[in-house]
């Protein structure tokens, strides 16, 4: 089922109501579509909790938002819904939404479309996104030195970009204090899949994996058979440090917020044109969350140390060699990789135990 809340929207668009639509929209009334529940504990909390920072800081707005949604021509239809009750401000929350924004961003022109990551763009349909790869490669530092095997686990939803990103950057900062150390990727094949992430952390914990990261929807699960089976956990989305204390290293969480204040400033005077917005842990749109007990202060301190040479732009972490599970290089000495490839990336690294497709 389909929840709304704070608005009652329309039921199915007619054709001929194209025109009054267009007429009627209202830039304070923002519409929000959430892949997952939005009390995930997760990615989609995050994103609400953006909203939430969104209405504090413009008091004069309205939102609405659907959760539960899946990337597919459902949300095509979500859209035209808050589209036909004057949402004229569009948050499409999820990776596989934006080929939908895009093709209703012609259809309708005097609404935006903010669509999270992606790197197309159209005439009112831009992108915003928070690299989490810095604080990921952070989180690996300390992973690689709390686990007494050098045997890390993955659990992720989708091969994709994004996921990439995140089990190569986290498996680089492994590797720079434990060049052994190896991280294996276990796929579920959907964003919210509790039983398949349990069953992926028990396969680890048996393996004698004893660190665990992950990106899927919500770490609730992953976190707490983790810390059932004796093993650590690096949290993603969400700092969820009190409901698996024992087993808590370190996440990487959104700040979501400020990003969705600005675009929305700019859309209301007049100022904004589609682009791809971009933050990261410099400016504060990702953080890296609190260290757990399991962490020694001398680690802590190795990891700080590290994030002050990232911040100060004295460390790069998509720069230098970086080798591919198949030996082949994606950068050499002296070169960085660009955002572009960044985006796109399809490769998994050296030391990595699992598939690209």
């Amino acid at each position: 089922m389909i929840l709304l809340k704070n608005a009652l929207i329309a039921g199915a668009l007619a054709f001929g109501l194209f025109a009054s639509q267009q007429a009627t929209a209202d830039t304070s009334k923002i519409g929000y579509i959430y892949v997952g529940p939005e009390a995930d504990f997760g990615y989609n909390m995050s994103m609400d909790l953006g909203k939430k920072y969104l209405e504090k800081k413009m008091p004069s707005i309205s939102t609405s938002y659907f959760e539960a949604i899946p990337e597919n021509a459902e949300v095509e239809r979500v859209m035209e819904r808050l589209i036909s009750s004057g949402h004229s401000i569009i948050f499409a929350t999820s990776y596989g939404y934006l080929d939908y924004a895009i093709k209703l961003g012609k259809k309708y022109p005097k609404v935006s479309f903010l669509h999270a990551g992606g790197l197309k763009l159209s005439d009112n349909v831009g992108t915003y996104w928070a690299d989490s790869d810095d604080g990921m490669y952070l989180a690996g530092i300390a992973a690689g030195r709390v686990s007494k095997t050098g045997k890390l686990g993955f659990v992720g939803a989708f091969q994709i970009p994004q996921l990439f990103r995140s089990i190569n950057a986290f498996t680089l900062g492994a590797q720079s204090v434990n060049p052994s150390a190896t991280t294996t990727v276990v796929w579920t094949g959907g964003w919210w899949e509790p039983q398949k992430e349990a069953e992926a952390v028990n396969a680890f914990a048996d393996q004698g994996i004893d660190v665990i990261a992950e990106q899927v929807d919500s770490p609730i699960t992953i976190a707490q058979t983790a810390e059932k089976r004796g093993v650590y956990i690096v949290g993603k989305d969400v700092n969820v440090m009190d409901r698996a204390p024992k087993a808590w290293i370190t996440g990487v969480s959104w700040n979501w917020g400020p990003m969705m204040e600005g675009l929305v400033k700019e859309i209301h005077a007049g100022s904004w044109k589609p682009s791809h917005v971009r933050g990261n842990l410099k400016s504060g749109h990702a953080v890296l969350d609190p260290f757990g007990s399991v962490v020694p202060k001398d680690v802590q301190n190795e990891v700080l140390a590290v994030k002050a040479d990232i911040l100060s732009g004295k460390k790069v972490v998509w720069s230098g060699e970086i080798a591919k599970q198949d030996g082949s290089m994606a950068s050499k000495s002296g070169q960085t990789l660009s955002m572009e490839k960044i985006e796109t990336m399809d490769f998994l690294i050296k030391g990595v135990v699992g598939s690209t497709n």
